[in-house]
């Protein structure tokens, strides 16, 4: 299997390996350790930008498999063309965020040998999901915003119902900022100035490579946030922590 690195470090998480690794048109030519989760420590090869990956790497790799990600449930987000061989793009856009886990459980199941997945223990997931409810239930009232930093004249605030993770955080009992009506799906393109404004007491940080330094007002709490976040238990768990660390240490 060769994957896109999103889905790759899932995949991985989850107890099956791809043989190589490629990136999005965001992506240059060296993995972006936000998007890489073990996969490095691993040793699995990073290809380059899915656009520019050529028929003689994977000939070179010989997969039975190509897997990707899908964000309209009809092109690969990135792939421009075919490959010559079998593709899976699993839906990630705008999947509450139960559903998403499971597909790539599925996926996973189906991939390994044994068809069962490794055994963790305690549910990393369910422990993190505590950790926020309990985070919340002590600091009631925090605000949180997530956003993507685009240079010194924009920034991207997110919506949070169209990212499985944010909208997971509001159903635990998070208030992330609604931003303003119109604009993107999924982001509203503003200055970091009605950023700032809007007073977050948490900011949540897109920290991928091509993001951005964000705008944070003085005193409030940052915390990295990947919008490209494998979708694997565990990834998800280290995330949800993250958020309660952030949450539990504002203090007013």
């Amino acid at each position: 299997m060769v994957a896109y690195v999103r889905a790759g470090a899932a995949l991985h998480d989850l107890g099956v390996t791809p043989v190589g690794v490629y990136g999005s048109n965001h992506d240059g030519a060296l993995p972006d350790p936000a998007k890489s989760g073990g996969l490095t420590a691993a040793g699995v090869p990073y290809l380059g930008p899915g656009p520019e990956l050529t028929d003689e790497v994977l000939d070179g790799l010989r997969p039975d498999l190509v897997v990707d990600v899908t964000y309209d449930e009809k092109y690969p987000y990135s792939l421009t063309r075919p490959l010559g061989v079998p593709l899976v793009a699993l839906s990630v856009g705008g999947a509450p965020l139960p559903a998403l886990l499971g597909r790539f459980a599925d996926l996973a199941r189906s991939l390994a040998e044994d068809g069962r997945l490794p055994r963790t223990g305690a549910d990393p997931l369910a422990v993190a999901e505590r950790a926020v409810r309990d985070a919340v239930a002590a600091a009631p009232g925090v605000r949180v915003l997530a956003l993507s930093g685009a240079g010194d004249e924009q920034v991207h605030l997110a919506r949070p119902a169209t990212w499985p993770e944010l909208r997971h955080l509001v159903e635990l009992g998070v208030e992330l900022v609604e931003p303003a009506p119109g604009g993107g799906v999924n982001w509203l393109t503003t200055t970091p100035e009605e950023a700032l404004s809007l007073a977050p007491d948490v900011v949540l940080a897109d920290n991928r490579a091509h993001a951005s330094p964000p705008p944070v007002p003085p005193g409030a709490r940052l915390a990295d946030w990947n919008p490209e976040t494998p979708p694997s238990a565990a990834a998800t768990a280290r995330f949800l922590h993250a958020v309660a660390a952030a949450v539990g240490s504002v203090r007013r």
